[in-house]
């Protein structure tokens, strides 16, 4: 295996300049379990790679390793879930999205079970090429009823969010942001996260960037970039997908007469980019909307920092294409 890409694939899958916090998930899941023995990891033999390892070694007897067959997963913790308890089972999200979804969707979903899918690596957080690069899991996913949906901004969001879905007793599709050095970005905005919210982070009046996920930082990056040169660009967070925070969306977008962004680390079709402009049309708006997004083909193998500048989800090509835009 190439060196460079073994590099990119075994640290956190997140390039930063931020202060960083080391397995968010794992150790919010410690914290959960702690005040509640309903709480239990499942793995499809990829703990180590999904931070749920450090549940459990805290939680030995409340852990399954199921090896690698997910689909089996998916059924286990539908029928842990139809026993009371309250799964969170953690693979890649490209074998949840493409390995399990009539499972998911037969034996979670149609019966509206209480059972958290965590899916590591999502979007381009990999530089292993079309097998582990999850582009199209919210679109996958987007279509299965009743699958809550939620894409964490950073590390304290990831947190809120672990802890939030527990208490939500409902089918909960999360992406993870994993590893020693995921970002702490949301720490400052006094943010609190909410199933189904959207929130803006930063106000502005020259763009309006609506993001989710890692990307959220980036377009906060970016925004601050632009700043400096005189361009004051309002950030948007979404950090869930489904349900979709429509009223929050339409509401920033009408207040303001200037180009409308969206970022996501997802292909162009079926994410963020999708809903957006699927409300404004339906509500007859005129705006002047453009995606920052994945192409909609398979993605190269290479080096993380290459790819993401390569398909346009980089903090500087995310300021490029915005001051393009705005200039």
């Amino acid at each position: 295996m190439n060196k460079g890409v073994q590099s990119v694939i075994s640290d956190s899958n997140i390039i930063t300049s931020h202060p960083v916090m080391a397995e968010p998930f794992g150790n919010a899941l410690i914290e959960l379990a702690k005040k509640n023995d309903r709480i239990v990891g499942l793995s499809a033999d990829l703990a180590k790679y999904t931070d749920i390892h450090i549940f459990r070694d805290a939680f030995p007897d409340r852990f399954y390793n199921v090896g690698m067959s997910e689909q089996l997963m998916m059924c286990a913790a539908a029928g842990l879930a139809k026993e009371g308890f309250i799964p969170y089972a953690t693979t890649y999200a490209t074998f949840i999205a493409r390995r399990c979804y009539d499972f998911i969707s037969q034996a979670i979903c149609e019966h509206g079970l209480n059972v958290k899918i965590i899916g590591g690596l999502p979007g381009l957080q990999s530089g292993y090429g079309p097998s582990h690069q999850a582009t199209d899991d919210l679109a996958i996913l987007g279509a299965m009823p009743d699958l809550t949906i939620i894409d964490p901004c950073d590390a304290v969001e990831t947190m809120q969010a672990t802890a939030a879905i527990a208490e939500y007793d409902r089918p909960v599709y999360m992406r993870l942001l994993r590893g020693n050095r995921v970002p702490v970005v949301l720490d400052k905005y006094d943010y609190v996260f909410e199933i189904g919210k959207a929130k803006l982070l930063k106000d502005g009046s020259d763009a309006l960037v609506i993001s989710c996920g890692e990307m959220t930082m980036r377009c906060l990056d970016a925004a601050e970039e632009l700043e400096k040169e005189g361009r004051h660009v309002a950030v948007l967070h979404v950090p869930t997908i489904k349900p979709f925070d429509r009223e929050t969306v339409l509401a920033a977008i009408a207040e303001r007469s200037c180009p409308v962004f969206t970022a996501e680390n997802h292909t162009t079709y079926g994410g963020l980019g999708t809903l957006v402009a699927s409300a404004v049309a339906e509500e007859k708006m005129i705006a002047d909307l453009h995606r920052i997004a994945l192409p909609d083909q398979y993605l190269e193998a290479g080096t993380l920092g290459r790819l993401q500048d390569m398909y346009g989800v980089s903090q500087k090509a995310v300021s490029e294409t915005m001051r393009s835009v705005l200039s």
